[in-house]
């Protein structure tokens, strides 16, 4: 199939390169010239595990490319989707529709046959009557459908969930346009649910999943709290609930709290959006409120353990998790901004967020070559993602670099026993 993807961030160029290697004709559009061409140059604009090999593969054999024109892109598709960004704003915290309506607008002119617009970015409910309404009045004889199909892919693993998906979720209000997109989704068809629902239910779909699991997160971290206090291992209790297949043992390890693109942008939408509708919900209201005091104790918690007043601290990670170089929102850097405001000096180093750390934080802490370059002289050393690199430091040297032989594990990556033989004061999260 013919399919154009308007945006080419950390949904549509994964999505885009998947689809590319499932055998469709690929065509994705952005209006940033810059990143079009580096794109066309076969380099890569963001960093996702697994991406580049694909991408490489698929640009070479000519069945993905890259464009500015909406023309171009839109006219010969049997299928669009847009996945451009829908930021929150900064006092209400409901999702930024602004670049969805500018797409659809756009798009109007250029189709040519019948189309399926499909909205893959994660948008309010009711967005799908809008983007309808605006193509239409753009251009009312036009063969079209709009469709939800949201995205459920994980930062990190994104490649890894586009073929291997949970479930794929069609929202369309038309039978024609299900069919569609059914046979785009055919290679995973004996493999996954293809559920086709209604657009409403599909849209309402991502914002609960997301919203849930983000619960299921806060809840976690707070058992955390629970079993720093009374003895209790966190990681015993989450394996033991785990167990209950009603529970599952996904999204029970206890960290820093949430972040990243989706999450806090989410929750804080489902939020608006039910405020808007007169609907209390009042746990995801808990979790938002939670998650964001959580940054605040993790500050406090390596504060506390470096026993300075301006101390100096050793931070390892700052993407908001592994496998990504994306910092939106990432819990590390919010907990770097809380040591800064408390007067802590920081060196920090990341494996692949140094650049997007540095657009966010600029001067405010220095930044490390290596791992080790971050632990001289440090009172404490942080560990703030969850980077592989991490767990196979080197105890020894650290403990020869060190002022004060103490770390503070926000992600539970080293083995306790093993830090504290090293003559390490160790504080992991639960525990």
């Amino acid at each position: 199939m013919k399919v154009a993807i308007i945006g080419t961030g950390y949904v549509g160029l994964p999505t885009g390169v998947g689809l590319a290697e499932l055998g469709n004709e690929v065509i994705c559009i952005d209006r940033d010239p810059s990143k079009i061409e580096r794109l066309n140059n076969g380099i890569l604009t963001i960093f996702e595990d697994g991406l580049e090999e694909l991408f490489k593969k698929n640009v070479a054999q000519k069945r993905i490319r890259f464009t500015t024109s909406m023309k171009e892109g839109v006219s010969a598709a049997d299928i669009v989707l847009i996945a451009v960004g829908t930021p929150p704003h900064p006092i209400t915290k409901e999702a930024d529709m602004k670049y969805i309506h500018a797409a659809a607008t756009e798009l109007a002119e250029y189709l040519n046959g019948y189309t399926v617009i499909a909205t893959k970015s994660t948008v309010p409910v009711g967005t799908g009557d809008d983007v309808e309404t605006l193509i239409r009045k753009k251009n009312p004889t036009a063969d079209f459908d709009v469709v939800s199909l949201p995205e459920f892919l994980r930062e990190g693993y994104a490649i890894h969930d586009f073929f291997n998906p949970d479930r794929i979720i069609i929202g369309a209000n038309s039978e024609r346009a299900c069919q569609l997109v059914k046979q785009l989704y055919t290679p995973f068809a004996d493999k996954t649910t293809i559920l086709c629902v209604k657009r409403r239910s599909s849209e309402t779909i991502k914002y609960a999943s997301n919203a849930f699991l983000a619960m299921k997160i806060h809840y976690i971290n707070e058992m955390s709290n629970f079993c720093e206090k009374t003895g209790a291992d966190v990681f015993e209790v989450a394996q033991g609930m785990g167990l209950d297949s009603r529970i599952g043992n996904k999204f029970l390890n206890p960290g820093p709290g949430y972040g990243g693109s989706c999450f806090p942008k989410d929750t804080n939408a489902m939020a608006y959006m039910a405020r808007q509708n007169g609907v209390n919900l009042s746990l995801i209201e808990a979790t938002i409120k939670g998650n964001e005091a959580r940054y605040g104790q993790m500050a406090e918690k390596i504060l506390k353990a470096a026993k300075s007043d301006s101390p100096k601290v050793g931070v390892l990670g700052l993407a908001f998790k592994n496998g990504t170089d994306d910092c939106r929102m990432s819990p590390a850097l919010s907990i770097v901004q809380e040591l800064i405001q408390r007067n802590a000096q920081l060196t920090a180093f990341d494996p692949k967020a140094m650049d997007n750390a540095r657009l966010i934080l600029g001067d405010k802490i220095s930044y490390a070559p290596d791992i080790y370059e971050v632990m001289k002289d440090a009172d404490v050393l942080a560990i703030l993602t969850e980077w592989s690199d991490f767990k196979d430091i080197d105890l020894s040297k650290a403990a020869e670099l060190m002022k004060q032989k103490v770390i503070v594990d926000c992600r539970n990556l080293l083995n306790k026993d093993q830090a504290i033989e090293a003559g390490f004061e160790y504080q992991g999260i639960g525990r």
